[in-house]
């Protein structure tokens, strides 16, 4: 398959390398989302994309590169759905208790649609590398970013415990990722809206509120 490389190299160079990464991401989330990352080897990807192996070095150093990249792709896709969800028209007025349903609902809608995405972002990822390990926790730390802004939104409204949550948010966050890599992990695939229910009632006791319609105590 990677003799068709040549005549895709035909072509103006940015569109061809452009292609190239493409083919590969694609190759990557079937291959990794499928087989696992750790019984996929270089050349089962590069001749899955139709590419030699020198590309996939080229645009990704390697395929442990390649792996932090998809990664990247389908976490920024859920970090900007759950964004968008909190800016859509009337969010502002939502509680904390909505505001926190609203995006997670939008969060694993997101990063689920996919199986094998899903598998790839919250199951492959782990174990693999110093490296691949530090760029997950860069985004745990963005993601403790966003979500601590939330906090502090909900504290002024005194829709929170009045206390700094940032260790809080932080525990979420790894808590997240531990439950929904167990979802990933169950032969029986959750409904979207009960893994998000269960994050959003995680995410409410760790901020001492209550979930949206419950009464207070």
């Amino acid at each position: 398959m990677a003799e068709s490389w040549t005549v895709q190299r035909t072509g103006p160079g940015d569109a061809a390398r452009t292609q190239a990464r493409e083919q590969l991401l694609e190759s990557a989330r079937e291959l990794y989302g499928i087989n696992g990352y750790r019984a996929t080897a270089e050349h089962d990807v590069c001749a899955a994309a139709g590419v030699p192996v020198e590309v996939l070095r080229q645009e990704y150093g390697s395929r442990e590169g390649l792996l932090i990249a998809l990664h990247n792709r389908v976490t920024t896709t859920g970090l900007r759905a759950a964004e968008n969800a909190l800016l859509a028209d009337g969010a502002e007025n939502h509680s904390i208790a909505e505001r926190v349903q609203l995006l997670f609902d939008a969060y694993v809608e997101a990063v689920t649609s996919d199986p094998r995405e899903a598998r790839v972002t919250f199951v492959e990822v782990l174990g693999v590398s110093a490296v691949v390990d530090e760029h997950c926790k860069l985004w745990r730390a963005l993601w403790t970013e966003f979500l601590t802004g939330e906090a502090e939104r909900a504290v002024e409204r005194g829709e929170a415990e009045d206390r700094d949550h940032r260790v809080d948010v932080m525990v979420m966050v790894g808590t997240v990722h531990e439950l929904m890599a167990h979802h990933t992990r169950r032969s029986r695939r959750a409904r979207p809206g009960e893994v998000s229910g269960e994050l959003t009632q995680l995410a409410l006791s760790m901020l001492g509120s209550r979930p949206a319609g419950e009464p207070a105590g």
